[in-house]
Order: structure tokens, then sequence, then C-alpha cells
């Protein structure tokens, strides 16, 4: 929690996330760093913890473990450039691959170029944009499972973990004798197309991400960098898939075909990209994509209808509302002289209407403005004045109106509205400096920046003899 707006979390903030009974987050911290699931740093302003990649795995493993998804773990049986491949079994002791996202090695640093993962952010974690890949690459897991595709059967994801099926065989780079070469061919030309055809391009479409079943089907993995067929680039992506299929061919079988597809052969069947919301696909062109489809006018009919039914649920509480006003105000007037009666009605009415008026107009939000309320309230008070000055019920009335209405001659205030309205806007004044956030100050800030100035002292002192100061 700490490390999302901290590169180093100071110790005192950790302590107050934690909010552990007893305390002891120290010596608890500092266990973790003895088993390399924390790290302590000393950073520029201030020193910290950091948790590194072996203590995201624990915390990934461990909601795994308790959701009964992994009970036991075996060898490592591949290594990407973002992520690592292991062996793992579930309760009924069947094998399953677990796959670890490790994004920010040296050889595919440049994520914020090729990927759409940091968007609007200026910075941002290796571990929270490898939790940001898996949870992309379960999605099109199960879009594409779903509709048919070759690939592992998604199981299951947690931060940077996705466990999916073990696919019992190899990769294709590893395959050098295939029975029937051509019909191996179309058949991965024609996933290509299936792919663009669903609204989504590969974009690494080679013999490292082709798994060879033991029968020789072709099996699709790796999905993390998929765009959308409305990308700019698309029609590049779309074009390297079929020239590394083609390339590998021609080098490992030396087969080479003249049929090939293109970019323009694609014909929109479905709209995972819209779904995904991949990369390369804005707005709009989601919306445009939906209307197409007919997705978005069927969803646009079922809101419109569900807000006419609450208009009109809405609109007939209000006018029960009314009629038992009505009929209570009637009820109370029964024995009143006709003129008092008639007068007393309709300023009854003309309260109720600026009341409910009132209520209407007021937001709807949880955090109200004090003054609209206080100006609202200082209304309806003036209005009950001005009634209660200008017709003077019968005793009758006026005991009735204590006992069962809220609108009685006792209602108005003795403290002036003015008073009350200064009380209120203190009151919330007060609220407001104490809800706001401290500044937490971090243990061993000046610490740091004593070193700092010592590192500076002790620098000038080495170079003096060098130029020969005194």
């Amino acid at each position: 929690m700490g490390m999302k707006n901290h590169e180093l979390v100071p110790a005192s903030l950790a302590a107050q996330i934690a909010n552990l009974r007893y305390g002891g987050v120290h010596k608890l911290m500092r266990e973790l760093c003895k088993h390399k699931l924390l790290s302590y740093e000393r950073g520029k302003h201030y020193d910290g913890y950091r948790l590194t990649n072996a203590g995201y795995d624990y915390l990934a493993l461990k909601v795994l473990a308790q959701r009964g998804i992994v009970v036991s773990f075996g060898n490592q049986i591949g290594v990407g450039k973002e992520s690592n491949i292991y062996v793992v079994a579930n309760e009924e002791g069947k094998s399953l691959c677990l796959k670890l996202h490790r994004l920010g090695r040296t050889c595919f640093r440049n994520i914020k170029g090729k990927r759409d993962y940091h968007q609007h952010r200026k910075s941002a974690s290796w571990l929270y944009l490898s939790r940001i890949s898996a949870t992309r690459e379960f999605a099109y897991m199960k879009a594409l499972y779903d509709r048919g595709f070759p690939i592992p059967k998604p199981i299951d994801a947690n931060r940077h973990c996705v466990v999916m099926e073990l696919v019992e065989g190899g990769p294709l780079c590893g395959v050098y004798e295939v029975n029937d070469i051509e019909s191996l061919y179309d058949e991965l030309m024609n996933l290509i197309v299936k792919l663009g055809n669903h609204g989504v391009i590969h974009g690494d479409f080679n013999e490292f991400n082709i798994m060879i079943t033991d029968s020789g089907k072709p099996i699709l993995i790796d999905f993390p960098q998929m765009i959308s067929t409305e990308h700019v680039d698309a029609k590049h992506y779309f074009e390297r898939d079929v020239n590394c299929v083609r390339d590998f061919f021609r080098r490992r079988f030396a087969y080479e075909s003249e049929l090939y597809p293109t970019f323009e052969d694609i014909s929109r069947e479905d709209c995972i990209d819209a779904e995904i919301k991949a990369s390369g696909l804005t707005r709009q062109m989601e919306k445009d994509l939906l209307k197409e489809m007919g997705i978005l006018e069927n969803e646009d009919e079922e809101t419109a209808q569900t807000e006419d039914e609450s208009n009109k649920e809405s609109e007939e509480e209000i006018s029960n509302l009314r009629l038992q006003v009505e009929e209570s105000v009637n009820s109370e007037l029964a024995s009143t002289p006709d003129v008092q009666a008639s007068t007393l009605a309709n300023n009854l009415g003309n309260v109720m209407d600026r009341t409910l008026n009132l209520e209407n107009e007021r937001p709807r939000d949880d955090h109200v403005n004090a003054d609209s309320d206080n100006e609202s309230a200082d209304s309806f008070d003036s209005a009950v004045v001005t009634f209660d000055s200008e017709n003077e019920c019968p005793e009758i009335v006026k005991s009735q109106c204590d006992s069962r209405s809220v609108y009685s001659t006792t209602t108005t205030a003795t403290i002036a509205p003015e008073v009350i309205k200064a009380k209120v806007k203190v009151a919330l004044q007060k609220r407001g400096k104490k809800e706001q956030t401290k500044r937490v100050l971090v243990k061993g800030e000046a610490h740091a920046t004593t070193r700092i100035r010592r590192e500076n002292k002790d620098t000038i002192k080495q170079s003096t003899g060098i130029w020969g100061w005194e």
C-alpha cells in the first residue's frame, strides 16, 4: 500500500498502515529483510523499505494457496524476457502452469514505448506494471478461450501470477520434423486471420510463442502485447506476424508458399478489442464498433427503460405523499370555521409545495454544501413564521398541530438564523481542519540529510590535496 506513492516506504508509514495492536512493526520488517522479502535502502532524502520480487511472489502464492489453486510447487520450465514459467499442482494433483510476470529486466526496459501500461502516469513501479500485464493477459485468455481459440485454459490469476492449463508438448522452435508441413502452415495463417477478424493482433506470433502438442496441434501462448486492429501500427504488426511464420518455415523446413494473408483480408466478426479495451482503441472507436455490432443500441435502450421506471416510481411516491398531507390537513381542519379553514389550508399547501421544491433542488451528493442547507432552512423557517403571524390558528388547531403536525406555532426558533448559520460554519471549518491529512514525519529524514552533508564535507576534504587548497 505504501509503494503506491512511495518509491521507498518509511518505517513510520509502514507502522501506521499496519496498525498492529501491540506494535513490533520494525522488528517484523527486519525479519522480512533477512529472508529477502523486503529490502532496506538509503534514498536521497530518506531511508525506507521496498518490496522485492520474492516478497511479491509470496503474497500472490499465499492467495492462490488459500483458494486451493496451488498446493505444490515444481520446477522451472521456461524463462522469457518478461516472465518465469513454473510447474505447480492443485488439490487433485493435476499439473498446472504458473506464469510469473517479471517486467523491468535489462533486456526489456523500453516498455513505455512498446506498451500503453503507463497511460497518463509519469512513473510507476515494475511490480505494478507486472500486475497490469498479468491481469490483461488473463482477460485476453478468457475472451479467446470462450470463443474456441487454441490456447491453454485460464484457471486463475492474482497480482502478477497467472495459472493456466499445462500444455503437453514443446515450443515450435524445438520441432525439426513435421508430418504435414502444408497443413500446419495453413493452420497458423488461418489463426492469424481469425484473430484479426475478432479485432485483435497477437503482435509476437513466432516459433517461441507457439506450442506443438504431442498430437501435432498448435497452441498459442503469450498475450500481454496484443493490440487492436484499429491501432495506428496494426498493419505493421500484422505483416510482421505473417513474415515471422514464413521466415521460420523457410529456414527450418525449406518451405515457402506464395499464399499468405494480408491486412486487407481481415473482415471483422467480433470485438474482443472493445471488450478488453485493447491498446490502440479509443473510446470513440469503441462506441462506433459496438454500434456496428448492434451491442450499444441494446444497452442504451435498457438504460432508458430503467431510467423511465425510476422516474415513474419517484413521481408515484411524490403524489402519494401529497395525498397523505392533504388528507391529514383536511382531517385537522374539519372543526374550524370556513374562512379560517380555507386560508389555513391554502397556506399549508403553499408551505408543503415550497418544502418539496427545496427537497428536490437539494444536491444528492454525500458532501452537501452547508451554506445551501442553511439557506433552505432559513427560508423554510421564514415561511412558517409568516404563516403563524398572518393566520392565527384557534386553540383547538394549535393543540392538534402541536401533537400531530410538524408545522406548528412552536417551531419558531428563539435563536436568530444568522447566529445558527455562523455556528454551523465554524463547526464545519473545525471538522475540515481535523480531517486534513497531516504530513507524515519520516523517521530518519534528518539522519539522511546529515549523512549527505557529511559526505559532501568528506568530498571537499579529499579534493583539497588535488587542487592545492589548504
